[in-house]
């Protein structure tokens, strides 16, 4: 039996428009794994697979009222990731046989300065964003996502039941995408990266 999904792609580019981040994460959530393995197996780097898979949905998210006109959700996707591939082989290509490397290094260099304030000026946020935290929620977001500490770990160093650590982490994640809503590129980000 074929089950329809709850939204059409078009509802949900409708709400994206709009700014709705769950609809959005509808579409990550619809369109990741085709997408990755389609430019896995032109790119043969899961890394810069990654990297091209976040600046499609990056691009798909900035889009706007454009989004309305779209008429095939994963033909457009693929098209900007085929492309996004394509660019990256070439740029491969002519640093392997032109023998830019002082280029390349110069290139990357800038691009790592840009990253670098970006993610210092992401990290600020958050760490600002987590201090507001109610302490339980803190204690629990700062053991479960940041250390990395499952469900049951976390519930026996903080002498809590299991159902009140995710009771705690819903609302500390909650809590987050609240404050960080201010900044919709920023929310997006990490939603994508799966921070919050």
């Amino acid at each position: 039996m074929n089950i329809q999904p709850l939204y059409s792609d078009h509802e949900l580019l409708v709400k994206v428009t709009g700014g709705d981040q769950r609809a959005f994460r509808i579409l990550y959530d619809r369109y990741y794994h085709p997408l990755y393995a389609f430019v896995l197996k032109i790119l043969k780097s899961d890394l810069l697979t990654e990297e091209i898979i976040q600046e499609v949905f990056l691009k798909l998210w900035t889009q706007g009222a454009k989004l309305t006109t779209i008429n095939n959700v994963e033909s457009y996707l693929v098209t900007i990731a085929r492309n996004r591939s394509f660019d990256e082989l070439r740029r491969s290509k002519l640093r392997a046989h032109a023998n830019l490397e002082d280029i390349g290094s110069e290139y990357e260099l800038h691009n790592d300065t840009e990253e670098s304030i970006f993610l210092n000026d992401t990290k600020r946020m958050i760490d600002e964003a987590i201090k507001n935290l109610p302490p339980q929620q803190r204690s629990v977001y700062q053991l479960c996502q940041v250390q990395g500490y499952k469900y049951d770990e976390a519930a026996k160093e903080l002498q809590l039941s299991v159902d009140t650590v995710q009771s705690y982490m819903k609302l500390a994640l909650r809590n987050l995408r609240k404050q960080l809503s201010q900044n919709p590129d920023l929310l997006i980000v990490l939603v994508l990266l799966k921070i919050i």
